[in-house]
């Protein structure tokens, strides 16, 4: 009797863990629509502070008479 407890416990784990990973690949593939026309914007804000920022400090670096 035992053992049919505990194979009926392990099968309700995994049937629990695989309720969980459905419900984050959902919420990762939500979000992912959700924000997918604002990305693009996005990275060339970054982009562009990044390359402001490199020129920056390369142009500080040069002078240091």
């Amino acid at each position: 009797m035992k053992s049919l407890i505990f194979r009926m416990r392990a099968g309700q784990n995994t049937v629990e863990y695989l309720l969980m990973l459905a419900v984050v690949v959902g919420v990762v593939l939500i979000a992912g629509v959700s924000l997918k026309r604002y990305m693009p914007a996005l990275f060339d804000q970054v982009s562009i502070k990044i390359s402001h920022a490199a020129d920056e400090m390369g142009r500080s670096s040069g002078n240091m008479d």
